[in-house]
C-alpha cells in the first residue's frame, strides 16, 4: 500500500497496507500553527526515546497519538512503528521479488534473535521493549507474513478470506502489539485490534484505489466485484468501471461497522488505556468520511486531510 502506506509521505508510491508513512505534518499558519504546536508538544514526561525509532515515526499520522503516551509506552510504540516501517519499505521497494522475500526472512530471523536474547546491534532497544511489555513473537511474524504477501506478487482482487487475512496481518497484528503497550486486558485488546485494524485498513483501501491501480494492485474483494459484474482481471479496468461505487459502498459500510465495534470496546475500557487508539480511530474515521464525501465515480480526486480537525481529535483525547 504507499503506507498508513501514503502518497503524501515518504512511502508515496506503494500498495495498500496499513500505511506506516509520513503523512500528517505540513506547514501551518496563524492560530492553526499555534494549535498544532501546542498539541505536538504534548508529552507525558520528558525522557527521550531512541532517536532512530523516534525519527522514523515523527511524520506519521499516528505520531501525535504516540506522543501523548507516558515515556515507557511511547518509546515502545516508536520501536514497534519503526519495525513496521522497515518491513513495509522492503515489501514496497523496487528490488526483485526474491530479494524482498529474502530481506523479510532476515527480519524474521532478527525477531527470533530478540526473543533468544541475542538481538543484532540495531535491535537492542526493540528487544528491551519486547521483554518490558510481553510483546508476542507471533504478532511480529504475522506482520512480516502480511508484507510477504505484497512482496510475492501484485495483489489483484483477492477473495474475501485472503483480504481478511491480509488485513489481520498488516493492520490487526500491529494493533495486537500496541494494545499490550497500552495496558489493555487480553480479551478486550485482541478484539479491539481485530475491529480497529480492519477499519483502518479498509479505509486505506477505499482511499487509495487509484494509487494502487497505478502500481498494478487492487485490494477490493473479488466476490463484491463479481456481484456487480466487474471482471477481476486488471486493476486499472476495475478502478475505471462505472459499477465500482456500489462495491465501495459495501466495503465502506463494513469499515463503519468495524469502527462502531471498536468504539464499543473503547467505551467499555478505562479511559487512560484507550487514549491513543481513540486518536487513531478518530483520524481514520475522518479520512473515511472525506473519502465518502468525495465519492467513487471517476474522475476521483485525492482525499485531503482536514488538518485542523485532526489536531482537534488529538487534543480532545489528550486534554479531556
Amino acid at each position: 500500500m504507499r503506507v498508513a502506506r501514503t502518497r503524501d509521505g515518504v512511502l508515496a508510491a506503494r500498495g495498500n497496507r496499513q500505511r506506516y508513512s509520513n503523512d500528517f505534518h505540513s506547514p501551518c499558519r496563524g492560530a492553526t500553527a499555534e494549535f498544532a504546536l501546542a498539541v505536538s508538544n504534548l508529552v507525558a514526561d520528558e525522557p527521550a526515546p531512541d532517536a532512530a525509532a523516534a525519527a522514523v515515526t515523527s511524520g506519521s499520522s499516528f505520531y501525535l497519538a504516540m506522543r501523548i503516551l507516558p515515556a515507557a509506552q511511547r518509546d515502545a510504540m516508536f520501536q514497534i512503528y519503526a519495525f513496521c516501517r522497515a518491513v513495509d519499505d522492503i515489501a514496497d521497494s523496487d528490488a526483485p521479488r526474491a530479494e524482498r522475500s529474502a530481506a523479510l526472512e532476515r527480519w524474521r530471523a532478527d525477531i527470533d534473535a530478540c526473543y533468544d536474547g541475542e538481538p543484532r546491534q540495531g535491535l537492542a532497544a526493540l528487544a528491551r521493549q519486547i521483554r518490558a511489555f510481553g510483546l508476542r513473537r507471533d504478532d511480529f511474524h504475522a506482520m512480516i507474513d502480511g508484507m510477504a504477501m505484497d512482496a510475492a506478487a501484485d495483489i489483484c482482487a483477492p477473495d474475501e478470506a485472503t483480504l481478511d487475512l491480509y488485513c489481520d496481518r498488516v493492520a490487526s497484528a500491529a494493533g495486537r502489539l500496541s494494545v499490550r503497550v497500552f495496558g489493555m486486558n487480553d480479551e478486550a485488546g485482541h478484539t479491539l485490534s481485530h475491529h480497529l485494524g480492519r477499519a483502518l485498513q479498509l479505509t486505506n483501501i477505499l482511499r487509495d484505489i487509484d494509487e494502487d491501480a497505478a502500481i498494478n494492485r487492487c485490494y477490493l474483494p473479488r466476490e463484491l466485484l463479481a456481484r456487480e459484474g466487474i471482471a477481476a482481471t486488471n486493476p486499472i479496468a476495475i478502478a475505471d468501471d462505472p459499477s465500482l461505487p456500489r462495491v465501495c459502498a459495501t466495503l465502506a459500510q463494513r469499515a463503519l461497522e468495524h469502527f462502531a465495534r471498536a468504539d464499543a470496546i473503547m467505551d467499555a475500557s478505562p479511559r487512560n488505556v484507550v487514549r491513543a487508539p481513540r486518536i487513531m480511530s478518530g483520524v481514520y474515521r475522518c479520512l473515511l468520511e472525506r473519502t465518502l464525501e468525495r465519492g467513487f465515480d471517476v474522475p476521483r480526486t485525492p482525499v485531503a486531510k482536514p488538518r485542523l480537525r485532526l489536531l482537534w481529535i488529538v487534543a480532545r483525547y489528550a486534554f479531556f
